[in-house]
């Protein structure tokens, strides 16, 4: 490969801390603020965020450090950058199907994260104008309910929310995404701290801590542990070409490994967070903690109506939520963008419109799985095993995405890092001590790709 390719037509991050801001707020998303603790407490407390950690280092962190790494050394989208890859190192020109996968992961995932993410910007406003205080628990699952009926209503958020992302991706690296995420990922860690402050106020805040971090080893199985190396792999954004393009901007100097610990950190930093500010919150109104998804727009909202200062803090979070939907929502479509302004010669602001509308009309179809086709279903089988069995739209693409698509993506990266490319140069680009590249090779080539098929084997049925 020439050195010319070494640099990205799209420009580069201004800094070390411009990527690191912009890589956190791509794995800092909805999951964080729900999933996480959610799955914490039902798994053993604190034992389980010991399993997870030891999953987030020794198989997150390798196959993020392997992704950012193969962007950066190809320097173009994910397609782009597998293809030339693969002809630097001898390797078959199929391994640009790996680029494939994950620019069309993002993209289908993107087109239903929008959905939620404007129920998310809906319910902003509909806490601020006060319409769940006092309300009963029935009122407000009315309210909600009524809400999710409603398509053109949330075709409406779902609209805003896509143009809004799209606005900001066609301004390109540093005037749109880099400013974008400057704003926003500061701004999540203020609503973060201040919510925990309340949350402190309470009178509940040590139930909360006893909920997420007492260590409950009776509750930690095996299953418990599949589940923490599921959550560990998905909550960095791997797999979906996001953190591939990302790392294609990465100055030259900028230490691979280190900044991709400090995501590592920050992301697990705001799902703890997260956890620390919602269950003292559910336990002060005698809510229920195991509501899982639903603890955010059925559960919660009758905490914000019940409380002083209820709206403040109610909207609050809902804007949390949107600032994490939002910034992961950016990287997703970015892939997309990236390549058709390499391969179609049109600009970043036409591409950016067409990969916009391309996912806005695909969401369409998650927009009416809550309402005019949700008795329309699907199902699908692999090796054997029902996967998808009357699932509606919505159900049918997180599904694929999250079981299927975003695995096999991470599997691939740590195969081709790992094993088809040259030891020489993984090295050179990693530029770490020896002992730090021979970690990682073992990880990258040992760990990751067993426990990834664990999982993938797991979540598709092969093995329960």
């Amino acid at each position: 490969m020439s050195e010319e390719i070494r640099t990205s037509i799209h420009g580069q991050w201004s800094s070390r801390t411009a990527f690191i801001l912009a890589a956190t707020g791509s794995a800092v998303g909805l999951g964080n603020i729900w999933k996480f603790p959610y799955i914490t407490g039902e798994n053993g407390g604190g034992a389980f965020v010991v399993i997870y950690l030891l999953c987030i280092v020794t198989i997150g962190l390798p196959i993020m450090v392997a992704e950012v790494m193969l962007g950066r050394r190809g320097r173009q989208s994910p397609v782009n950058t597998m293809a030339a890859l693969a002809a630097e190192e001898g390797r078959p020109a199929i391994w640009f199907l790996l680029g494939w996968l994950g620019v069309i992961a993002g993209f289908l995932i993107l087109s239903y994260y929008s959905v939620i993410a404007g129920w998310a910007l809906s319910y902003v406003f509909r806490t601020a104008s006060g319409v769940f205080e006092g309300a009963t628990a029935d009122g407000v699952s009315s309210i909600f309910t009524e809400f999710v009926s409603n398509p053109e209503s949330l075709l409406a958020w779902h609209t805003i929310f896509m143009v809004a992302t799209t606005i900001i991706v066609s301004r390109g690296v540093k005037h749109g995404i880099e400013k974008a995420v400057s704003y926003l990922m500061p701004a999540l860690f203020v609503l973060l701290i201040i919510l925990l402050f309340y949350s402190m106020s309470t009178g509940y805040f040590l139930d909360g801590l006893n909920f997420l971090f007492a260590p409950d080893f009776n509750k930690l199985t095996a299953n418990s542990i599949l589940v923490a190396m599921g959550h560990a792999f998905f909550t960095l954004s791997l797999g979906m070409g996001a953190i591939m393009v990302y790392g294609s901007y990465l100055p030259k100097e900028t230490s691979i490994a280190k900044a991709s610990m400090m995501i590592a950190v920050a992301d697990t930093l705001v799902a703890l967070l997260a956890g620390m500010v919602i269950f003292p919150i559910v336990f002060a109104n005698s809510l229920e903690p195991g509501a899982g998804p639903g603890l955010i727009f059925q559960t919660l909202p009758i905490a914000f109506g019940q409380m002083e200062a209820g709206v403040l803090i109610g909207t609050l979070f809902f804007l949390l939520l949107v600032f994490a939907a939002w910034s992961s929502a950016i990287s997703l479509i970015e892939p997309a963008v990236a390549w058709l302004v390499e391969n179609k010669g049109v600009t970043r602001v036409t591409a950016s419109v067409w990969c916009g509308m391309t996912t806005w009309v695909v969401g369409i179809g998650s927009v009416l799985s809550f309402n005019l086709w949700s008795d329309k279903t699907w199902s699908l089988s692999l090796f054997g095993e029902t996967l998808f069995e009357n699932k509606t739209f919505f159900s049918t693409l997180d599904g694929l995405t999250a079981n299927i698509m975003l695995p096999m993506g991470g599997l691939f990266i740590a195969i081709f890092a790992g094993w088809l490319m040259k030891v020489e140069s993984s090295k050179k680009e990693l530029n770490t001590t020896e002992k730090g590249y021979n970690l990682w090779l073992f990880l990258i080539r040992v760990v990751a790709p067993i426990a990834v098929m664990v999982v993938f084997l797991n979540v598709t049925g092969v093995i329960k």
